[in-house]
């Protein structure tokens, strides 16, 4: 796990983390990104202490890391609360009541935009599209899936985080802080990437559609291109994918139909 030094700042231990993550790339500066995800995990945020650092182990200048530390939404300047929700606000997500969400979080929570509430626990941020419109209004939290929301599940949600109780997401696993999720986008993973579904029903429509009506895409040959080894790895862990998918899927409907029998 990362350490964290008494004074605050860089340990030793974390410092030498950062030097593993450039040492993976074969230009140092490409690990730049991960190793800002770093510092976030174990200081809460972007600060000067891990731009300068950063900057020293790839041999950038400092204004460089500041750019790409400026440029990205998801590092922060400002400290962030141990779980950090998202509202998507775009269009979509908003028309089907996100905007109600985020305005019934501001109000139970007591917090603007991108502000932290009094305890530390909860950062609320309205953001961008999550890519999850099969699915709005969406929520994130600490980067997880949250589907289907309304004011009153959102707001249950935050009480849920707020007292410590788990929280699963929708379709992910059981949701860690923000400094551990961090740690896990900076390259050291926390065994929970099979938690939970791959994928919903509502995001398999078009492929039972496709499948129904026989409709299949154009192989690599018809399209006037050599298939290669690593196009065919590539379709097999795509299909592999799509079969652990629809497996969990089925297996959710399976589960469902059993509790409504039982229910009547």
């Amino acid at each position: 796990m990362t350490e964290v030094s008494t004074d605050g700042g860089l340990s030793e231990a974390t410092l030498a983390e950062l030097r593993q993550i450039a040492a993976r790339y074969p230009q140092p500066r490409s690990g730049l990104l991960p190793m800002l995800h770093l510092v976030q995990a174990t200081q809460g945020r972007v600060t000067s202490e891990g731009i300068e650092a950063c900057a020293e182990i790839l041999d950038i200048s400092t204004a460089d890391v500041s750019g790409v530390a400026t440029f990205y939404t998801m590092y922060k300047r400002r400290p962030v609360g141990d779980y950090h929700v998202g509202v998507c606000t775009n269009t979509l997500c908003a028309v089907m009541g996100g905007d109600a969400i985020f305005e019934r979080l501001k109000e139970h929570l007591d917090v603007g935009n991108d502000e932290t509430t009094d305890d530390g626990r909860i950062t609320l941020e309205h953001i961008e599209c999550n890519a999850a419109c099969d699915y709005a209004p969406v929520m994130m939290v600490n980067w997880e899936f949250m589907d289907n929301m309304t004011p009153e599940s959102a707001r249950q949600l935050v009480d849920d985080l707020r007292e410590g109780t788990e929280v699963r997401s929708t379709r992910g696993p059981r949701i860690a802080t923000w400094r551990e999720v961090e740690r896990v986008l900076a390259g050291f993973p926390d065994d929970r990437v099979d938690e939970g579904p791959a994928a919903g029903p509502a995001s398999l429509v078009g492929l039972e559609v496709a499948r129904r009506r026989g409709w299949t895409a154009p192989s690599t040959e018809t399209a006037g291109a050599v298939g290669s080894p690593a196009d065919s790895a590539t379709e097999a862990a795509e299909q592999a994918d799509t079969s652990r998918a629809e497996s969990e899927t089925k297996q959710e409907s399976d589960t469902e139909q059993q509790k409504g029998g039982q229910d009547d």
